[in-house]
This record gives structure tokens, sequence and C-alpha cells, in this order.
């Protein structure tokens, strides 16, 4: 699906920050050894929507929904969260390694894409895409 509208993005993002939080929890539960970081993703997670939301919120007007900032397709976005029955730690961890990088690729897109004709939403992208940029390292320190 190609995204065009801000409120089209916006959602996008909520899904994305739902199944990852989701995708977290589940890591959590599955390797409690450390499942307080995995549980802190989750955790930010949420506050990333709130965060890009409030923005959105901010200075949405039909002005700006009406115009069409983006041309972003989904697909080079979506992720499985579904960890094989057998899944090795190692392997859980790369698949969230996977995970973050789509969604900070997602968030610096629409950052980037959107920066012309607003400046409170792709700013908000970018930080969120250096927050989630640093979970990567996070990730790989776990190994």
């Amino acid at each position: 699906m190609i995204m065009h509208t801000c409120s089209e993005v916006i959602s996008f993002a909520r899904q994305l920050e739902n199944e990852s939080a989701g995708f977290y929890e589940s890591l959590a539960r599955k390797y409690a050894k450390d499942g307080d970081v995995f549980l802190s993703f989750a955790k930010e997670n949420k506050k990333n929507i709130v965060q890009v939301e409030r923005a959105y919120y901010g200075v949405i007007s039909d002005a700006i929904e009406g115009c069409f900032a983006f041309e972003i397709d989904t697909a080079g976005y979506t992720f499985k969260t579904e960890l094989a029955g057998d899944a090795s730690y190692a392997g859980a961890l790369s698949r969230a390694e996977e995970i973050e990088v789509k969604i900070v690729k997602f968030y610096s897109d629409a950052a980037e894409q959107s920066k012309a004709l607003m400046a409170d939403v792709p700013r908000n992208f970018t930080l969120v895409a250096k927050k989630r940029s640093n979970r990567i390292s996070k990730l790989q320190s776990l190994r």
C-alpha cells in the first residue's frame, strides 16, 4: 500500500510501534535474563507513538492533510514478529535488529519526505529514528 497523507503515515507508525512492542513483550517472557531490557523497549514504543501523535495533532490542519506529503510504500517497512518455537536467543536478537533497522528507515524516510511541509512531525520522526537506532547497539551488546 502506498501512503500519501500524514494521517496514513501516523497510523502506520502506530501499527509498527504496537507490533514491535508486542514482539519485545514476547521476548521478555521467553528470555527473562534480559526481560527488563525488552520491556523497556516495549514501554518506549508506546511513548514514541504518543510523541508522534501529539506533534501531529498539534499542527494538523485541512491544508496539511489535503496535500499529499508522502510517497511511502508500506511493503518496505513491514516485518515478521513471530519466532519459531526453537528459535535461539541469537536468532531472536537478529530478528529484533532487523525490525529496528526497518523502523528506523521508515521514520527517517517519513521525516525526509515531510520536512518541507511540516516542522514538528518530521522532527519527532527524526527523534524516534535516533532512539530506535540506539537500540541496535544495545541489542548487539546482549549477544
